[in-house]
């Protein structure tokens, strides 16, 4: 991510991506967004979670749509700081590095890591230079350039106390259940199918969990080579025949997660899964996550592979905020995460 120095706490902030947009959130930086991509669809998910913490809301209503972006927009804003990946922004039509060093002198730094997510091979010209991080690290030197140390720190607590009750409650490998992490296409047959173990951010709520990742021997050499997606039909799901199903979408508003468990059992192929005739169907929210979103998905996740050690998932309705859950039987203390990001109690 480089090296940045700033003289102040930047207060006008660009984004893109829906991970740095949740640390900013985390670290009480949310009113500081000037833009983001998909604001809309980004404001549909995280209320339903944020619905949880008491005192934590959001309004991105009218944000500049900031992928891919522009130029002249970038200007516009004058941010005192672009949390974006400039390798990512490298490979946006109309950008190179000239574009980006011309934004950096001009209007505010670059500083962000996007590739880190699947870990993916950086662009030409950035191989050297490019180095990986997980979604905490990446966290950390964001809370850096806000001087909010103490609010990571917190948070950092908060996953390291769940992770371990967690880790304290997992059953032995042999007793664990198969999943796959899939998303259904909106307007086609098409599948794409997400590993769930890989090391890169994007399966940080999910590689903790330890669960076998029923598409890594269905589809064979070279599955975990790298951590992009995988495209597959019915035939190549039942095959891999998960015990659980984890169904990207619904919690984004963009799928019914009751259509999908209809078409699942009226289909001649996918109705012979496992995770279908156990009714083992859930939602998830988003790969693309950071702090506040990991702490949630890791716990929903956690109770719908193994309801046994931490508690039944109470189930999604579509259209409602994440499902309210007795504080005995939550893995992370609500309340504690909202007084982190409000800064109740300093």
């Amino acid at each position: 991510m480089g090296t940045v120095e700033f003289e102040s706490v930047p207060q006008s902030v660009f984004t893109i991506l829906g991970h740095h947009v949740d640390m900013l959130v985390a670290l009480g930086r949310g009113g500081a967004i000037n833009a983001m991509h998909a604001p809309k669809y980004h404001q549909s998910l995280y209320q339903k979670f944020l619905h949880r913490l008491e005192g934590v809301s959001i309004d991105w209503e009218g944000l500049y749509s900031s992928w891919p972006p522009s130029k002249e927009k970038l200007y516009g804003l004058d941010s005192d700081v672009h949390i974006a990946d400039p390798a990512k922004v490298a490979t946006a039509e109309g950008w190179d590095n000239n574009s980006l060093q011309e934004i950096e002198s001009n209007v505010g730094p670059w500083f962000g890591n996007t590739l880190s997510g699947t870990q993916q091979e950086p662009p030409s010209g950035w191989a050297d230079a490019y180095d990986y991080y997980t979604l905490w690290e990446i966290f950390g030197k964001i809370a850096e350039v806000f001087r909010e140390r103490d609010r990571y720190a917190a948070f950092v607590s908060v996953r390291d106390s769940m992770l371990q009750a967690i880790n304290a409650g997992l059953p032995s490998e042999s007793e664990r259940p198969s999943a796959a992490l899939v998303l259904f296409s909106t307007s086609g047959e098409e599948i794409w199918g997400y590993k769930m173990n890989h090391p890169g951010y994007y399966a940080a709520h999910t590689r903790p969990l330890g669960a076998t990742d029923a598409l890594a021997d269905a589809v064979g050499d070279g599955y975990g080579d790298d951590g992009r997606n995988i495209t597959l039909d019915t035939e190549l799901l039942l095959e891999a025949d998960p015990d659980v199903l984890l169904v990207l979408g619904p919690m984004a508003g963009s799928h019914n997660l009751d259509d999908i468990r209809s078409q699942l059992a009226d289909n001649e192929v996918t109705r012979e899964i496992t995770a279908v005739q156990e009714g083992r169907i859930y939602a998830q929210g988003a790969r693309r996550q950071g702090p506040i979103l990991n702490l949630f998905q890791t716990e929903m996740t956690a109770k719908q592979l193994y309801p046994n050690q931490f508690g039944e998932w109470p189930g999604y309705v579509d259209g409602d905020p994440y499902p309210e859950i007795p504080a005995e039987e939550q893995l992370f203390d609500r309340q504690r995460v909202a007084d982190i990001i409000t800064g109740a109690g300093q």
